[in-house]
């Protein structure tokens, strides 16, 4: 396994490990702002250090301070998506998001993790995020343009360049 590799997984490990889940109602004092988008049922996310997400209407997510400094540097999300946007730096150690079927952890990255119909779909389109199950170390690692869904069971996780229109589809939800 290449370094990047192994990067990526102790990376998803570490971010697995000891999560502490905030209420949103908290963000606040996580240092993060709610906006709402005129016209939509969209919010954006901004918090300290530039990480910014886009939220579906309709989304179920809880936002995670894992080691309680009091920055979010973690998403638990349980329906719809999310367009995550993390520039280098923002979030120390990397922010990772936690669906009931997947793990998605990136550092310097735009990426967008869609739950529902019994599967997490990840996709990216700046930096690296790495995936794998919550009860597995094997994964994958998503470069831009990349995409994988991951639905329950143990089989080997498949990255496909996601065709155009799906990926307008899918950008299509948050405004993009």
């Amino acid at each position: 396994m290449s370094a990047k590799g192994r990067f990526f997984r102790s990376l998803v490990a570490g971010l697995f490990a000891g999560v502490f889940w905030v209420d949103a109602a908290l963000a606040q004092g996580a240092g993060c702002a709610f906006e709402p988008v005129a016209g939509t049922s969209r919010q954006i996310v901004r918090c300290r250090e530039g990480l910014t997400i886009i939220v579906e209407g309709g989304a179920r997510f809880t936002l995670v301070d894992r080691d309680r400094n009091g920055n979010v540097d973690a998403v638990r999300l349980r329906r719809k998506a999310l367009l995550l946007d993390a520039p280098a730096g923002s979030v120390p150690g990397g922010f990772a998001v936690v669906t009931p079927q997947a793990i998605a952890a990136a550092r310097g990255t735009k990426w967008a993790v869609d739950v529902g119909q019994g599967k997490t779909s990840v996709f990216v389109l700046r930096g690296r995020v790495a995936v794998n199950r919550p009860a597995s170390s094997a994964g994958v690692v998503l470069a831009p343009g990349d995409g994988v869904d991951v639905a329950a069971g143990t089989g080997p996780l498949t990255v496909k360049r996601w065709p155009a229109k799906r990926v307008s589809a899918l950008l299509a939800r948050f405004g993009q």
